[in-house]
């Protein structure tokens, strides 16, 4: 039996998170990563209106400096010691390249929020709500939207921009996110709140 749940919805100053949409994760490779096109042109259209209405962005990236970082999460996925600072898979996607005035948040482990800024930039920026986007759905993705809930924000997940190596475990979070954490939205329905602001 599904829970009964309210739909917040999208604030009148969402910030955009793209999670990951780095080149380890959008590049099949790359052991990390996998081919997925519409994601990557999902996130573009959500860029285009996020810029256009002048809304705060923020893309996050994952960087091992020092062999202690995150030592037990690298020990159980061992490719993830593949993302060091000099790699090109820690770049953000070329498709996907940032503009002046949007920030890329350094993350070691799956939420983009455990031992960031990313919780102090979003004051700054006066966001009210977050639209979650990247890669992948039952890992990184997931983990900021819970953790975006625990910061006590309304969070929306853009159903098209988000993937995930496993189908099944992307329709399961899904699913999950929706029942209990977030609101699942098509990315045009988020497009046609940004462009009415």
């Amino acid at each position: 039996m599904d829970l009964v749940r309210n739909s917040i919805g999208i604030g009148q100053r969402p910030a955009l998170i793209l999670v990951d949409m780095i080149n380890g994760f959008t590049h099949a490779e790359c052991p990390l990563g996998c081919d997925c096109p519409d994601v990557v042109a999902a996130n573009q259209a959500l860029l285009e209106g996020f810029r256009a209405a002048r809304l705060p962005i923020f893309f996050t990236t994952v960087v091992y400096h020092q062999p202690q970082q995150a030592s037990v999460f690298r020990a159980r996925i061992n490719h993830l010691n593949l993302l060091t600072p000099d790699s090109e898979w820690v770049k953000v996607d070329g498709r996907l390249a940032m503009q002046s005035g949007e920030s890329l948040i350094e993350k070691r482990w799956a939420s983009s929020f455990f031992q960031t800024d990313l919780a102090q930039q979003l004051v700054a920026a006066k966001a009210d709500s977050l639209v979650v986007t990247g890669l992948t759905t039952s890992g990184c993705v997931r983990a900021t939207v819970v953790d975006g809930l625990q910061h006590n924000y309304p969070v929306v997940v853009a159903k098209e921009a988000v993937g995930d190596r496993n189908p099944d475990a992307h329709a399961a979070n899904l699913f999950d996110m929706h029942a209990k954490y977030a609101d699942v939205m098509d990315v045009q329905d988020i497009l046609s709140h940004v462009g009415q602001r």
